[in-house]
């Protein structure tokens, strides 16, 4: 008999077993092509229960104008999850990427450097992170030097693809200044 969850392919009972072993709540990290959304979960007996959470369409309220499926938008979800776990007094978790493929320098490991940046005190090896560079959105506004019609998005938006990083930089700040006042 195969669970429907496993048959559907939603759930890697194998993996998640050992994630509840550790006895710690799981970060959860979950991406569509525009979103991320990253969870704090502890197992009850009547299902899971999530104890702080953020998603990356709340940028906004920090003034974020770039695109919030990117890898610096990963960053600041993650980032901005991070400090509402601690302040929420959770400080540790054990990271569940679930059935998405591990691989350096992907978007789930951005965020989860966002989580580290904040403090939260996850296991984790330092080499699997994005650089810098491609945090802040260097390789966006690179390409959008070369291309001048590329991302007409953030134009849109009031934004100019080449000042990413800038603007990247900027809302890091709102973020760590407004939930250090209180959100």
């Amino acid at each position: 008999m195969v669970f429907r969850r496993r048959r559907e392919g939603k759930t890697d009972y194998r993996k998640r077993l050992k994630l509840l072993l550790s006895q710690k709540p799981r970060v959860v990290i979950r991406k569509s092509l525009k979103h991320t959304a990253v969870q704090l979960i502890v197992p009850r007996k009547q299902g899971d229960a999530i104890l702080s959470s953020a998603s990356s369409c709340e940028l906004s309220k920090f003034g974020y104008k770039g695109a919030t499926g990117n890898t610096p938008a990963t960053y600041l979800t993650g980032l901005l999850f991070g400090l509402r776990a601690l302040k929420e007094g959770h400080k540790e978790g054990v990271l569940d990427t679930g059935l998405q493929t591990s691989s350096k320098g992907s978007k789930v490991y951005a965020a989860l450097k966002g989580m580290v940046d904040a403090g939260m005190d996850i296991p984790h090896d330092p080499s699997i992170f994005p650089d810098d560079g491609r945090i802040r959105g260097e390789h966006i506004a690179n390409y959008a030097n070369k291309e001048k019609d590329a991302y007409p998005e953030y134009a849109k938006r009031g934004l100019k693809a080449t000042d990413l990083a800038d603007h990247f930089n900027q809302t890091k700040e709102r973020i760590l200044n407004e939930l250090a006042e209180g959100e």
